[in-house]
């Protein structure tokens, strides 16, 4: 046990909250802010650190929960007189990227890929092997709008443009938040939201992060060779430990897998 001598200094300490994975409201592994809670709590109260520090690995995912674990960071943040570093491995696009924004300060692998500031929703449409088959799709509504991108349906003109009306305001709420926590970082040559992605050099010339570096050595760095890192993380649930998997992991770590793979990853 160690005893608390008085005038003698002790350590500086950081958090690390770790990040990685699909963001979701669901599925055992999918980043989410009920799940994140009390990982982000801990994080900031624990052992008074001089500093929270992100580490981030993900393509990205709902834009929802990508919010409100940023908005959580930042309100803790900001209450706590805290600053708060991210760190990005392989990816951190879209949602991903989302949540790097909540940091002060970004930095990256030089190989890490970064940016897909855009919103994308996608579907399928299986009208055609319906009727080939001679099963007849039989839906009910009260509302016109209800059955909207029925994929059991012929495409309505009417329902694609209202979809394309709800995901023109999701970019602009993205591109709010870009903006204000970049601020006069960010470019003004070019448009930074086009959903196109950078390498870490790129991203840096642009603004989107501050540049490259590890999470270990600039930490040491700025706060000591002896400063103590404590990690913080969501836990697998038992029996994912041993491998366990049911149906509902399966699917998820496939849509986890094709959102990788589309940074070629």
């Amino acid at each position: 046990m160690k005893r608390w001598i008085p005038f003698i200094k002790s350590e500086p300490t950081v958090s690390v909250i770790r990040l990685q994975g699909m963001i979701a409201g669901g599925g055992r592994g999918a980043l989410n802010d009920a799940g994140l809670t009390a990982v982000i709590e801990r994080a900031f109260s624990k052992g008074k650190p001089a500093a929270v520090a992100l580490e981030i690995n993900s393509p990205g995912g709902s834009p929802v929960q990508s919010s409100l674990i940023a908005a959580r960071i930042r309100r803790l943040a900001d209450e706590k007189d805290i600053p708060v570093l991210a760190f990005v491995e392989d990816v951190a696009a879209s949602g991903g990227y989302w949540l790097a924004t909540a940091a002060d300060e970004i930095y990256a692998d030089e190989s890490s890929i970064l940016g897909s500031i855009g919103v994308i929703s996608a579907g399928f449409g299986a009208h055609e092997l319906l009727t080939k088959q001679g099963v007849e799709r039989r839906v009910y509504t009260a509302g016109k709008s209800k059955s909207m991108l029925d994929p059991f349906r012929p495409e309505n003109p009417e329902d694609v443009a209202r979809l394309k009306g709800l995901l023109e305001e999701l970019h602009g709420n993205f591109k709010g938040h870009v903006a204000a926590r970049r601020g006069a970082k960010l470019t003004q040559e070019m448009d930074l939201f086009t959903g196109e992605v950078w390498l870490a050099r790129k991203a840096t010339e642009l603004g989107l992060i501050d540049g490259i570096g590890h999470l270990k050595p600039m930490l040491q760095d700025r706060f000591g060779e002896k400063v103590k890192i404590n990690r913080y993380g969501v836990k697998k649930p038992f029996l994912a430990r041993f491998g366990a998997q049911l149906m509902q992991d399966a699917v998820t770590n496939i849509e986890e897998r094709a959102a990788y793979a589309q940074f070629g990853l």
